[in-house]
């Protein structure tokens, strides 16, 4: 979903997170990606990913510091391409089979699914917290291809990460790094 339908995170997000941690810009960041997959693949809870960041700071964040920085990792990663939803609002209405798998947290799943309508258009949703497997684990292909009842070849998976889309291809899947939505629409032979 990042990077393709919703976008990264926001440059004022992630500043509003270093601030409400408290610690240096540099290990802030060390500590938030190399600790994130458990995360999204549902092994921690919020407040437990943010514990094991503080420890890997050397600090502590108080319980409504916590609080604030589960708030402020949501708010970073909220923004949407609204030309990519009207994509999948057509994909959709055209009655093509369309499923998301994201590497996502329940606590950013749980908000998208509170204020996002155009996740009903995909049949299948599956998210690493509730599946427990994350991208590039092959698991989390095999998952999806069990759930679509579909055949690897007929698959198209599109992802804006190499990696996820070679670990895709190896599982028999075809890939397309996403770079932007006319490219994809030329993947997908749509016209505009």
């Amino acid at each position: 979903m990042f990077g393709v339908i919703a976008r990264h995170q926001s440059e004022d997000g992630k500043a509003r997170l270093v601030a409400t941690a408290g610690v240096p810009e540099a290990p802030f960041w060390a500590a938030y990606w190399g600790l994130r997959q458990p995360y999204d693949r549902g092994d921690v809870t919020g407040p437990g990913y943010w514990r094991q960041v503080a420890d890997a700071l050397g600090t502590g964040f108080r319980p409504g510091q916590v609080a604030r920085l589960v708030e402020a990792d949501i708010l970073s990663w909220s923004g949407v391409d609204d030309t990519m939803v009207a994509l999948i609002e057509e994909l959709a209405a055209a009655g093509r089979r369309i499923a998301l798998l994201s590497n996502i947290p329940e606590e950013l799943a749980v908000h998208y699914e509170e204020r996002h309508a155009w996740l009903k258009h995909f049949q299948v949703r599956a998210f690493s917290c509730r599946i427990g497997h994350a991208k590039p684990e092959p698991g989390a292909y095999r998952w999806c291809l069990d759930a679509l009842g579909a055949e690897a070849g007929k698959v198209l998976f599109v992802d804006d990460r190499e990696e996820n889309v070679l670990a895709a291809e190896a599982g028999g899947l075809r890939g397309h790094l996403f770079t932007t939505p006319a490219a994809l629409r030329k993947a997908l032979r749509l016209s505009a």
